[in-house]
């Protein structure tokens, strides 16, 4: 089978195997509550609270999810028990599969002297949860957008077909098609529950970013996003009076691994391949100019319209929306990917290959890579903008009951994993899917169990200094990135 992803990773296998990790010891205070009570824990949120790592939930996964660790590091606080709706699932089912394949989580392997990332196969199909359901404190649904968890529709699987319908919550939902996620959260803190997490509002963002800003309908809107944010943090506040909760906001999507795994240069050619392709644009090219003396368009416009490969790494062609529409004089808006792009690392999947068997059809070459892969730079500021504007909307909200809530700031974090600035002693904690140091699964978007652990302990710190608690922190160290290459 063709594997699914063909993004390259250079690594020296040799010092992969040999790398370790260490093990720094902190001091640690008698844990305590403080003015929290940690015995009755639930968890609202979307994959990452569910614990998806390498694009699929798993056991391995599920169990290292940052909620769970945190419902650990609290047991010494004060914390009960914490139940997952289980997915009894060795390798999960690949949420990026196509329709009929059966695909699992991805794994790294060694091809060629380089490493990959490939899906297990087979994959294992997405079950009912079995369990006690009225028993539940981890409701983390993967993909769940605000939205979703407010109406009934998520879990429903007797209309599959449904915009909203998803699976993950199906399994577990407490009565499908009638519950939702928030209603059966609310019931678990109102039997009894004394603390919340509250992360919500990713999927409001990260489907148009994945999909390349090609559909900017993905995006909630900003009345939208503020009407269901105060329903569902609302309703859980009001499930019983006495909680107390931290709230996660929205990290900058822009600086995942999805988006820097496959460089915007990822096309090599040879000299003689590279002559070649340039055949291809000879005659677009002079049209470009006589369109730029009609004034149509100006000189910098033209220059970046224009397509030379050379010997060597090169940009790929791709479509580009925001250029001149020159569509009705029969002039594609397509250009060479720059620097400036961010190139999904979907786009591996189809980079270079033959289409419909025709050997002249290169994508990326003659045929230029879908809008969907690539985020242009003015999708990118959009994107940012939007997440800020959450952002704030979430502190508001969080600062409207200062005595019940923290703000744990997740793209703080996030930030600075990304500037290289986050470790564990003297091991850090790097914004990639290479091992042992990256931070990242093999999917480029969820925290691997290393990582989840780092963001256990960023939501420790928030929850201590707020209500003078002595969570112990855990040690990431004792946590495994992702696996060597097989």
């Amino acid at each position: 089978m063709k594997r699914i992803f063909s993004v390259l990773i250079t690594l020296p296998l040799g010092w992969l195997v040999s790398c370790q990790y260490t093990f720094p010891e902190d001091p640690m205070l008698t844990p305590q509550p403080g003015q929290a009570d940690f015995s009755k824990m639930i968890t609202i949120g979307s994959s990452i609270t569910a614990g998806v790592m390498d694009g699929a939930l798993y056991n391995r996964s599920q169990q290292n999810s940052f909620a769970v660790i945190l419902a650990e590091q609290m047991e010494a606080a004060g914390g009960g028990p914490f139940n997952l709706p289980d997915i009894n699932a060795e390798v999960g089912s690949f949420i990026l599969s196509p329709p009929g394949a059966n695909l699992g989580r991805l794994i790294l392997r060694v091809n060629g002297g380089r490493v990959v990332p490939e899906p297990i196969v087979p994959g294992n199909p997405i079950t009912p949860f079995s369990g006690d359901k009225s028993g539940l404190n981890n409701f983390g649904v993967n993909g769940l957008s605000l939205a979703a968890a407010l109406v009934p529709e998520t879990g429903n699987s007797n209309q599959p077909e449904h915009p909203l319908f998803n699976p993950h919550y199906a399994r577990f939902a407490s009565n499908p098609g009638t519950s939702t996620l928030i209603g059966d959260a609310v019931a678990a803190l109102a039997d009894g529950g004394t603390f919340f997490v509250f992360w919500l509002g990713k999927n409001d963002v990260l489907p148009y970013a994945i999909a390349g800003g090609a559909v900017p309908e993905l995006l909630t809107g900003d009345q939208e996003f503020s009407q269901r944010y105060q329903t569902a943090l609302g309703a859980v506040l009001r499930a019983n009076p006495a909680t107390k909760g931290a709230v996660g906001n929205i990290p900058d999507l822009n600086t995942l691994p999805f988006f820097s795994t496959v460089p915007w240069n990822a096309l090599p050619l040879s000299g003689s391949l590279a002559s070649l392709a340039n055949g291809a644009y000879t005659q677009y090219n002079q049209v470009l100019d006589g369109v730029a003396e009609s004034g149509l368009i100006d000189e910098t416009e033209k220059n970046l319209r224009k397509i030379n490969f050379q010997a060597g790494q090169n940009g790929f062609v791709i479509e580009d929306k925001t250029l001149t529409d020159l569509r009705e004089m029969g002039i594609p808006s397509i250009r060479l990917s720059k620097p400036e792009d961010k190139v999904a690392l979907t786009t591996a999947q189809i980079l270079g290959q033959v289409v419909e068997g025709n050997g002249a059809a290169i994508q990326g070459v003659t045929v230029p890579i879908g809008d969907q892969f690539v985020l242009l730079p003015s999708e990118q500021s959009l994107m940012e903008q939007k997440i800020a504007t959450f952002n704030q909307i979430i502190q508001s909200m969080v600062a409207t009951e200062p005595e019940r809530l923290v703000l744990v700031d997740v793209n703080d974090l996030m930030s600075r994993v990304a500037l290289g600035t986050v470790s564990a002693g003297t091991v850090p904690l790097s914004n990639s899917i290479v091992p042992p140091n990256g931070g990242f699964s093999t999917d480029g978007i969820h925290p691997n169990a290393r990582a989840n652990a780092f963001l256990a302990n960023h939501f420790i710190e928030s929850i201590n200094e707020k209500w003078e608690s002595t969570i112990p922190k855990v040690n990431p160290n004792a946590y495994i990135g992702n696996d060597l290459p097989r």
